[in-house]
């Protein structure tokens, strides 16, 4: 029984662990997802076939955003973020620098994990355990 009352602690830890490690996979999974729906939608809108260019307006910039965090281009009201916490702000949408008849969408996000965002020391500084998600994708314009 004293075994047990000493190893329970270090199991517990250990499962907590392991959830928040699948939890961020879940997280990073979806924000993948998100980041490729944006990619196609941006790679099937933004080329301009008169002028033979991209044509990456604001509106269009707009769109690629909502497409990415709300899984919708236009209307946003009553859609729940796909990440919980993500925001427009979190993506970036440009050309891509190696080639022009490319375009690149990057979604940046900060998971925090359940217990807290920072681990307490006893000695120095405390340790942060927030996890910067980073996801890129680069398509062809269609």
């Amino acid at each position: 029984m004293v075994e047990f009352a000493i190893a329970l602690p270090l199991l517990v830890l250990l499962l907590l662990g392991v959830a928040e490690f699948g939890r961020m996979l879940f997280h990073y999974n979806n924000l993948l997802q998100a980041s490729r729906d944006a990619g196609r939608y941006a790679a099937s809108k933004v080329w301009n076939a008169t002028l033979g260019r991209l044509d990456l307006s604001t509106s269009l910039q707009t769109e690629i955003k909502n497409v990415a965090v709300y899984g919708v281009p236009s209307t946003t009201a009553g859609f729940s973020a796909v990440v919980p916490g993500l925001t427009p702000d979190d993506v970036q949408v440009r050309p891509s620098a190696s080639d022009a008849r490319y375009i690149e969408v990057q979604l940046s996000y900060d998971f925090q994990p359940v217990i807290g965002s920072v681990l307490p020391s006893l000695f120095g500084n405390d340790v942060p355990l927030a996890v910067e998600l980073n996801s890129t994708v680069v398509m062809r314009a269609l």
